[in-house]
């Protein structure tokens, strides 16, 4: 078995691959997960979206980071099913204002979302004001604008689509495994912009192989870039363990999760900026605190700052000051 992390593409989808844990067992009738969360809109109103984690095949990009393979399939759902695991959740959740379809992978993928159920699919989004849907840059296509074009037919509905920038650190992007360079990345947003299709990105704080000093540097870099390529959105996701592959390069030195404080300062910057919304992901964030004390008051911070997109205060603590002035 390869120890070190390889430099070719295909040695490196077969490294990652191998340090997996096994999937979970889901569904192929049944989305994973769904749930609504607040959230501040484009109008600067707080409003309740539906996120809707679909069940389907895996991302055929195998990027170091992700760990959202967990929760697919080794293959294709039939038609049919992507429609029934809306309605399932649907059914389930209170009334919405948007919807986040996420598949973990690309929603134009069509051997994660077959072609032949994008009617049916845009038919029963026809009560929302916005469809946020995830894509790798590489599948912003003619799919993409006949989905806009379909949720159109249903009213007033503006499609979004999210795509992973991760880093502008062109050394590492390469390293991420993801195929994709900056070059491919503005020329997709492009594409959205053009046909009136809203951009939203994510962002990782502290990507492997980079050092914490240099953490909070290349995420404000890759916010500007984002809004840039005319992003209405930025996310910034703290980079996680939990695939196996992190977990291997951090035994080798290359990977650590960041220091929440990275997280903190990048959101304090992004908003700053007043380009656009920017939103700290905050899930399993008591992974990121070493300090029991100040975690709460920091924690409700981030999220204040999430909704009202307005730089707070600082959070001040007697505990940790001396001995981690840089982290929660």
């Amino acid at each position: 078995m390869i120890s070190a992390y390889p430099e070719g593409s295909q040695d490196r989808d077969r490294w990652i691959v191998a340090k997996r844990p096994p999937r979970n067992e889901i569904d192929p009738q049944r989305p994973y997960a769904f749930f609504v969360e607040q959230e501040r809109s484009d109008s600067g109103e707080v409003i309740p979206v539906a996120a809707i984690f679909l069940t389907n095949r895996e991302c055929p990009w195998r990027c170091l980071m992700c760990d959202l393979w967990q929760n697919t399939l080794t293959w294709s759902v039939p038609p049919g099913a992507i429609p029934a695991q809306i309605d399932y959740a649907l059914s389930r959740l209170p009334a919405s204002r948007e919807i986040k379809l996420y598949n973990s992978g690309s929603f134009f993928d069509p051997q994660a979302i077959p072609l032949e159920d994008y009617e049916s699919i845009a038919a029963r989004l026809h009560c929302f004001d916005r469809v946020i849907v995830e894509s790798h840059p590489a599948l912003v296509n003619t799919a993409c604008l006949r989905f806009r074009d379909l949720l159109r037919e249903q009213g007033d509905i503006r499609l979004e689509v999210a795509m992973g920038l991760e880093t502008v650190h062109a050394g590492i992007l390469e390293r991420l495994n993801k195929r994709m360079t900056l070059e491919q990345f503005a020329p997709a947003s492009d594409i959205l912009r053009k046909n009136e299709i809203a951009l939203r990105v994510f962002v990782l704080v502290k990507p492997p192989f980079l050092d914490e000093s240099e953490a909070q540097y290349w995420a404000e870099r890759s916010v500007d870039f984002a809004f840039d390529c005319g992003a209405t959105v930025v996310s910034l996701i703290p980079a996680r363990p939990g695939n196996g592959a992190l977990e291997a390069l951090a035994e080798s030195g290359n990977f650590s999760p960041p220091n929440a404080t990275a997280l903190e300062a990048s959101l304090d910057y992004g908003i700053s900026l007043g380009r656009g919304r920017v939103f700290a992901d905050l899930w399993n964030l008591r992974q990121f605190s070493k300090c029991d004390l100040c975690f709460p008051a920091r924690s409700a911070r981030l999220q204040d700052m999430n909704l009202r997109q307005t730089v707070l205060p600082p959070v001040q603590c007697e505990s940790c000051r001396e001995t981690s002035a840089s982290s929660f």
